[in-house]
């Protein structure tokens, strides 16, 4: 049987292959405990709905991602993401106006102004699409909301990279994938302590200085909480956006029909951008922890079993979508699960659709062809979905003069 939470099988790109035949197959599917604790697939849209509506049957407590530690996850039922309704919910409420529809429009022509300049200096010059253009429209922008100087914040998203990436060797800044691991997370936290105390001395209009001052029931967040907020937030912020763009200028590469359907039609990029969440699936699984009897999918599931939801599969689900395996830009309904569901919907989904959106569009507008320099090279990870080398060759849309 194959090993689902291998890295290994991510990195092949093999792994779409796998997950459809498990599709097919009826019931949850069992991963036997190896390099990983034993865990429960759920592979299909259906069943995912179940378990991420049920916050009461399941639990994120316990840890959201795969980890080879047997030990409690020192952020379990503190770091936003790892807590239950309803501290979640009031977390979430103090965060939200950062997030909101009504801010991410604010924040469009900021992003507008700063996604123009960046294409121009990579036209006509081949480039890594991933580090040159997709890792650096998140990381300005969550950067600032965070208050994050300008100075730092190279330093901060190359930490983020390593703490979602390290299963990857290039990645890696020690010897081993959970010291790396650990190391990255480590000096997120320690830089967000000085900024912490800075804000204590002069408060922002940012995320760390609500964070700092937010009470949740009835008192306020500890500093290790606030901590392990920050990295929350700023990870989240970075990575999966990030990967999505890599991943979606890939697939319009890989898909002439779909990037010429979209040059036809710009008023598409919107449904486009949900197509590109859905084929990409930045977040390669979820999990979490059983906290009472459930049945799923028929399968009896007890208490402190863990249950691992594979973004990769169930939204490529061919009982949910139709041509699931076709990348189809003007897709109407698009249903996917990319930003999660219910309690836990990506409490950045605006942010990363108007990302997305906003340099997609410039560069429909921008690049007159995209083409591959060099062959894509695919992140080693079981966490994320994603590209650390995109080679491509942007040339600059001919102007025509009058």
């Amino acid at each position: 049987m194959v090993d689902l939470a291998d890295p290994l099988l991510h990195e092949s790109g093999d792994a779409h292959a796998v997950f459809a035949r498990l599709r097919a197959a009826p019931g949850l599917h069992w991963n036997a405990e190896g390099a990983f604790p034993g865990f429960w697939s759920v592979t299909r849209h259906a069943d995912a709905l179940q378990v991420l509506a049920d916050t009461r049957s399941f639990t994120t407590a316990e840890g959201i991602l795969l980890r080879p530690d047997r030990g409690p996850d020192p952020a379990s039922g503190r770091m936003l993401v790892m807590t239950d309704p309803p501290r979640h919910t009031e977390l979430r409420r103090a965060l939200n106006r950062y997030f909101n529809p009504a801010t991410v429009a604010r924040l469009e022509a900021r992003v507008d102004a700063a996604v123009r300049p960046l294409l121009d200096r990579v036209l006509d010059s081949p480039c890594d699409f991933v580090t040159d253009v997709a890792a650096a429209i998140p990381a300005f922008l969550i950067c600032e909301m965070m208050g994050v100087p300008e100075a730092d914040r190279e330093h901060v998203t190359r930490l983020t990279g390593i703490a979602f990436s390290a299963a990857d060797p290039d990645y890696q800044m020690l010897p081993s994938e959970r010291a790396s691991r650990s190391a990255a997370h480590g000096q997120i936290l320690a830089y967000f302590l000085k900024l912490l105390r800075r804000r204590g001395r002069e408060p922002g209009d940012d995320i760390v200085s609500v964070l700092a001052s937010v009470e949740i029931g009835g008192r306020r967040l500890d500093e290790r909480e606030v901590l392990l907020d920050c990295d929350n937030v700023i990870v989240g912020g970075t990575e999966t956006t990030r990967h999505a763009a890599a991943g979606g200028l890939l697939a319009l590469v890989e898909h002439p029909d779909q990037l010429a359907l979209l040059r036809r039609c710009p008023e598409l990029v919107p449904t486009a951008v949900e197509e590109i969440l859905r084929w990409t699936s930045p977040a390669t699984h979820v999990m979490r922890t059983v906290r009472r009897d459930a049945v799923v999918a028929g399968q009896p599931l007890r208490p402190a079993e863990r249950v691992v939801l594979w973004g990769i599969s169930f939204n490529r689900d061919e009982a949910a979508f139709e041509r699931a395996d076709r990348f189809v830009v003007d897709r109407h309904p698009n249903r996917h699960l990319a930003l999660g569901h219910g309690e836990y919907f990506c409490l950045g989904a605006a942010l990363a659709r108007m990302q997305l959106r906003v340099l997609f569009a410039n560069l429909l507008t921008a690049a007159g062809s995209i083409e591959l320099a060099g062959p894509p090279r695919r992140l080693r990870s079981n966490m994320i979905t994603g590209f650390k080398s995109l080679p491509v060759l942007l040339r600059r849309r001919a102007t025509t003069v009058p």
